[in-house]
């Protein structure tokens, strides 16, 4: 899942930035400690990284699920975009801070089926919705419901898409480096 850059981009940093952006990057920095590259990628266009940000943000704070359901989302998004960046940051997230087992996470980023039921079923249900462009069909959608999810998870897998068109297009023009947070849980 190596991408070269599809373009060269100048990162936008805490000390080059102005006015709303550097608000964001600052937050950022003293929140998590450092300023992730990717981020540094959106500041390009303040409304790219306002937009995951919020995106990220109401995924997180209002989709109805549990941590471990939610990085599950987001790999298997990810994984199915071929974000290497996305892959490696959240394979660390799942491990490190949101309860994902071991042998889920293995699963999920070998795209196999995973031996947890309910994290299968989230995974299986947003490969569905990836793959068909928001239009999986009836029958995915009840047997996403039928495993215990409602309607706001299947808008949450929606919001979590956007999120990762942000996140994942940026990092394919960009080429990303992995920041070494991230890189013991890089795939190549």
């Amino acid at each position: 899942m190596s991408r070269e850059p599809l373009m060269t981009m100048v990162p936008t940093t805490v000390e080059t930035a102005t006015g709303r952006v550097h608000e964001l990057l600052a937050a950022t920095q003293a929140r998590l400690g450092f300023v992730p590259n990717m981020y540094t990628y959106m500041a390009n266009l303040p409304g790219v990284l306002e937009g995951y940000l919020a995106s990220y943000d109401a995924f997180r704070s209002t989709a109805g699920f549990t941590p471990a359901e939610q990085e599950t989302v987001f790999l298997t998004i990810s994984r199915l975009n071929g974000c290497r960046y996305c892959m490696a940051a959240h394979s660390m997230i799942a491990d490190k801070k949101s309860g994902v087992p071991a042998d889920c996470l293995a699963a999920l980023r070998a795209g196999e089926v995973l031996p947890d039921a309910k994290l299968n079923a989230v995974a299986s249900f947003t490969q569905a919705m990836v793959s068909a462009r928001g239009n999986p069909g009836k029958q995915a959608v009840d047997r996403f419901l039928a495993a215990g999810y409602g309607e706001t998870q299947v808008l949450g897998i929606v919001m979590a898409m956007a999120c990762k068109t942000y996140s994942n297009s940026v990092n394919h023009l960009a080429g990303t480096a992995i920041d070494p947070q991230f890189a013991p849980y890089a795939l190549d």
